[in-house]
């Protein structure tokens, strides 16, 4: 493979195991749901402008979504302490144990398409996939 096709030839394929295990799984939620939840998770309490920046939406939009995550008890909002105009959002305990139950779901639907990897690719997934990980930070710098 031409080393230009590498990096998105890597998020296509992201993109169809995403939707794969959703379908298979029979997850309806959209996955902006799971992108928002997995912000949550690893910055704790934000303000819906900076999620909406994060997940590349307008705020009117993660607005409806927040909206929609906090009538199923997935995140709460509370006020801002810097700023009584403003609200964080953060996840709730249900919301956690959504995410986890999703990782489950989409890693049993996933893994029969993997079941015949040698010890060697495997760590060659890892190693991407920690690649992924570090350079998918909103800063681009590994953490």
């Amino acid at each position: 493979m031409d080393r230009d096709e590498i990096i998105p030839t890597m998020v296509l394929s992201s993109y169809a195991l995403g939707r794969i295990a959703a379908q298979d799984a029979r997850n309806e939620a959209p996955a902006a749901q799971w992108r928002v939840l997995s912000l949550l998770e690893e910055k704790a309490a934000q303000r819906v402008g900076a999620l909406a920046a994060a997940a590349r939406t307008t705020q009117p939009g993660m607005t409806r979504l927040i909206g929609d995550l906090e009538r199923a008890g997935l995140v709460a909002r509370t006020p801002d302490p810097e700023d009584s105009r403003a609200t964080l959002v953060s996840v709730t305990d249900a919301g956690r144990h959504a995410m986890q139950a999703w990782r489950t779901a989409f890693r049993a639907t996933l893994a029969p398409r993997f079941a015949g990897l040698a010890d060697e690719d495997w760590e060659v997934l890892a190693r991407a996939a920690q690649i992924l990980h570090d350079h998918s930070r909103e800063t681009g710098e590994s953490e």
